[in-house]
């Protein structure tokens, strides 16, 4: 059976390289909707069109729990359509109507597991140069000990992590799962792309997290993590920032969905303009520092971001902490587990003021550990 695809969709195979299905579960996908979504793919259905599917098989499923009272399974449906409906619009990388239906979509799953949370989750629009940065805060049942603002890269934003935001809540943490410059409903919705002062903007979530927690974190995936150092480098107020698998100056990757992806971030598809952005918003070594205790995450196996592309945060710190695993995917997707809980206990600990590896109290400031 032949696939019929749009002009711009990658292959199946180059959508399961970007992806795998490591990162389809570490971002909350049911294990048996990858399997569904494997099958029916190799069945020449549309990357798209199959996601969309177990979507509202997830769907119709949260609508019947509700009506039975089954709140926690109604909760867990709808945040698994959410999942689905996530990778459905990362089949295109450029803002077309079918991407901007399906993220909306995506955007109302969210929303209906979010009315139903105990507390329920607070939709955010936080205002930002000339329109609104988006995003979901989570709150625990307790006083948070702190708030952690968590973002994502070039194709993973907001409720993506999801997964990690139960992590940090359930260690007394309130969470801002944020959307911002280039990401998402603040680019589809409010058309702030990454041509904007991306600290500034990274710093009005900070703005946001002080106003509910007395300490603020910064937690950036990917590229995201390049927003994260840059902006605990200019922001005083943020107690722990952990950088999670990204470059300190970006490049042009000669990959497909990643070329797309920073154009349509930055909306332009010319080279030059894309790096020169780079540029702009990369980490300054030397002048750059950062003032809060740092962790680095990377993994060995990353196809994308070399060790030495992290060292300069490293370099920038006086109280850092890098954890590797040697077979580690990129963000490692492959340990999601253990890595989230890892973060989680590292930004518990920073918040409470305990001593941890790698804090200005050890013998060592800075300090690594290989898994």
């Amino acid at each position: 059976m032949t696939e019929t695809r749009l002009p711009g969709v990658a292959p199946i195979e180059a959508l399961w390289r970007a992806m795998p299905v490591t990162r389809m579960l570490d971002n909350g996908v049911d294990y048996a909707d990858v399997l569904t979504m494997q099958r029916r793919t190799a069945e020449g259905v549309a990357w798209d069109e199959a996601a969309e599917e177990l979507a509202t098989t997830q769907l119709e499923r949260a609508r019947s729990a509700e009506r039975h009272g089954h709140v926690a399974t109604a909760i867990a449906a709808h945040r698994a359509a959410a999942a689905d409906l996530l990778f459905a619009q990362m089949a295109f990388n450029f803002d077309d109507a079918r991407k901007r239906a399906l993220y909306e979509a995506f955007a109302e799953a969210v929303g209906n597991a979010a009315a139903l949370a105990d507390p329920p989750w607070q939709r955010e629009e936080i205002p930002f140069g000339h329109g609104r940065m988006n995003g979901w805060l989570l709150r625990p049942a307790t006083e948070p000990i702190g708030a952690v603002v968590v973002f994502g890269g070039q194709s993973g934003w907001g409720a993506a992590y999801l997964p990690q935001a139960d992590a940090l809540l359930r260690r007394g943490m309130a969470v801002l799962l944020a959307e911002g410059p280039g990401q998402g409903e603040t680019r589809m919705c409010h058309e702030i792309l990454l041509d904007v002062d991306v600290r500034a903007a990274y710093s009005a979530f900070v703005d946001r997290a002080l106003a509910v927690a007395p300490k603020a974190g910064l937690w950036g995936n990917s590229l995201g993590g390049l927003y994260a150092a840059t902006t605990a480098a200019a922001d005083r107020r943020v107690s722990a920032v952990c950088v999670n698998s990204a470059p300190a100056q970006p490049r042009l990757l000669q990959f497909r969905t990643f070329a797309e992806q920073a154009a349509a971030m930055l909306g332009t598809s010319e080279p030059d303009a894309i790096q020169d952005n780079f540029d702009r918003i990369a980490f300054r070594p030397g002048a750059d520092r950062i003032h809060c205790p740092l962790l680095v995450l990377h993994g060995e196996a990353d196809p994308i971001v070399r060790a030495e592309e992290q060292q300069p945060f490293l370099d920038a710190a006086r109280d850092a902490t890098l954890r590797v695993w040697d077979d580690g995917e990129h963000t490692i997707y492959n340990h999601a587990q253990e890595r989230t809980a890892y973060v989680a206990d590292w930004f518990a600990d920073q918040f409470a003021g305990a001593r941890v590896p790698g804090s200005a109290q050890s013998p060592e400031p800075n300090s690594a550990e290989v898994m």
